[in-house]
């Protein structure tokens, strides 16, 4: 997810306030300290589209093999 709001230029806190949530929230995820469910994860992938991005959850979360 970092390298994707990289290429956005935007901030956690900025998606985190897109979302209507708070920066640590993304931080957590971002940090693999949190694991998003299906719905919190779907809001990410939707906020960062909606940001720019075009990107499905396989691209901000690939499966860890």
């Amino acid at each position: 997810m970092s390298q994707i709001r990289g290429q956005l230029g935007i901030t956690q806190r900025e998606l985190a306030h897109h979302i209507g949530w708070g920066q640590p929230r993304i931080a957590n995820y971002e940090t693999g300290l949190r694991a998003p469910s299906l719905l919190v994860a779907q809001k990410i992938v939707q906020a960062l589209n909606s940001l720019g991005a075009k990107v499905c959850i396989e691209d901000v979360f690939p499966s860890q093999n």
